[in-house]
């Protein structure tokens, strides 16, 4: 891996990190984060494939209140770069490499948390010092101390993705190679169960009895091999305006009896 290469990838991880915390411009999503460390590396294809794999995984997972989701800044760039260490060796399946790495995903999420534990607690001396620097009237001391916390938290992924890219990929393609085929399937079952837990998750945080019935017929339409997901994407659009006719005629019509949601009044009145 060259030079320049490291340099990129270790610059992706900083991005990643920074926006674990900030959410502004979804760098530690696995698809964004994965596809970038794709791009610089020269294998954006095997990262798209791979982000799109974790974002499965990780849809289910946000932060709520004072319970901390998994870390997927660093499952994401982590698992990157170990696919791609994998595939610069040269000896190894495409396909394994992105199914280890998807397996390798939640420890690293997890190994995540324990990071982000330290960033917070080490931001506790810094709260301080924007206080005293409040008191002070110094709003620059405020922003500079700012500043530090956010980096501390992109630090914290940059790090560790520096220290992986230094490892040879002979090293990484021989580990992979050595993995019995039992194990290297069962990493592959276990990451599709995970991907589909993850995709649970979401489920059970939307699912209401108004948006069941989408959810059974998209899944219906999805096993029609003829239909592609551009005539996919046109029937829900379709639906999602046809649900919204109804919607305002029956705003418009039913006076205030009505919730507003057509097929809740329609379930309502059986």
């Amino acid at each position: 891996m060259s030079g320049i290469t490291i340099v990129l990838i270790v610059l992706v991880a900083f991005l990643a990190g920074i926006e674990g915390i900030l959410d502004e411009f979804q760098f530690h999503q696995p698809l964004v984060a994965c596809t970038l460390i794709g791009l610089v590396s020269g294998h954006l294809r095997e990262g798209i494939i791979l982000g799109g794999s974790l974002q499965m995984i990780a849809l289910g997972w946000a932060n709520v209140g004072a319970a901390v989701a998994p870390d997927a800044a660093l499952a994401s760039v982590a698992s990157a770069i170990i696919m791609v260490l994998g595939l610069q060796g040269g000896d190894v399946n495409v396909q394994n490499a992105i199914n280890t790495s998807i397996a390798l995903a939640v420890p690293l999420s997890v190994a995540g948390l324990f990071l982000t534990m330290i960033c917070r607690t080490l931001s506790i001396p810094i709260v301080h010092f924007m206080d005293a620097n409040a008191k002070k009237g110094n709003i620059r001391g405020i922003e500079m101390w700012h500043i530090v916390a956010i980096c501390m938290q992109g630090l914290r992924i940059a790090i560790p993705a520096l220290a992986l890219c230094i490892v040879p990929p002979d090293i990484v393609t021989e580990a992979l190679n050595l993995m019995p085929e039992w194990l290297k399937g069962g990493m592959a079952v276990g990451g599709g169960m995970i991907a589909a837990v993850g995709y649970a998750m979401v489920i059970n945080m939307m699912a209401t009895k108004e948006v069941w019935p989408f959810f059974v017929l998209g899944f219906a339409l999805a096993a029609i091999n003829q239909l592609t997901l551009i005539a996919l994407g046109a029937i829900g659009v379709s639906i999602a305006l046809i649900y919204l006719g109804l919607k305002d005629s029956v705003g418009s019509s039913g006076g205030g009896s009505g919730s507003g949601d057509p097929l809740g009044d329609i379930l309502n009145d059986y």
